[in-house]
């Protein structure tokens, strides 16, 4: 499985597109905010032969779906999230008004997705797994055969998720990728929602906010 990031939006977020030899890819977290980042987006799949099939969310703040809309007018696809992020995604535009996003697109719905439930595109396959505490809803994606793991804003490198927003708790965010995530092998790269990727093993030996 290939891998490309974009760091999208005012927020930095990580907007990211898996694919493989078929050609067939999904988008995590599409943050795309204005034209020249939508077109980077496109242009980038255009040239790569890609066909985005799939449009996933790990949860549903607002940096990290302001690029919904141009998905499902450009490519025809609705996000796929955990349903008990619903609340953001009804607030969304309130949520962009208090950051100075301005005025956004309208919003698909989303299809939800819950933890075990498959997502397969081309040759590959990804795991949703749901690690509530920096939003209610909160869903990594796992790839076991490419040991790949897309963590949205749950871990990060020498981090955690933030847990004082509507729907946080600090508690259930640690236990969570203690027993969920920590388990994996350590050589599982992790793709954070925002900044640099690690390892597993790195943020089990060294992440100080888990230790």
């Amino acid at each position: 499985m290939n891998i490309k990031i974009f760091t999208c939006n005012p927020i930095e977020e990580n907007t990211i597109v898996l694919y493989d030899e078929t050609g067939e890819a999904v988008v995590i977290d599409c943050g795309c905010s204005t034209k020249d980042e939508r077109d980077e987006l496109q242009r980038f799949l255009a040239t790569s032969n890609l066909t985005p099939v799939a449009l996933l969310n790990t949860h549903l703040h607002i940096d990290h779906i302001l690029g919904n809309g141009f998905m499902l007018e450009t490519f025809g696809l609705s996000t796929r999230a955990h349903r008990a992020d619903e609340p953001w995604l009804l607030n969304a535009e309130e949520c962009a008004a208090r950051l100075g996003l301005g005025k956004i697109e309208p919003l698909p719905p989303c299809r939800y997705i819950d933890e075990g439930e498959e997502v397969l595109f081309g040759r590959s396959r990804l795991l949703p797994i749901h690690v509530p505490g920096h939003s209610s809803g909160s869903l990594c994606y796992y790839s076991e055969r490419d040991k790949l793991l897309i963590s949205g804003d749950v871990l990060f490198r020498g981090n955690i998720g933030r847990a004082d927003l509507p729907g946080g708790n600090a508690r259930q965010l640690a236990t969570g990728i203690r027993e969920k995530l920590f388990i994996l092998p350590g050589d599982v790269r992790v793709v954070p929602g925002h900044g640099e990727t690690t390892t597993i093993d790195r943020e089990r030996r060294t992440n100080p906010y888990l230790s």
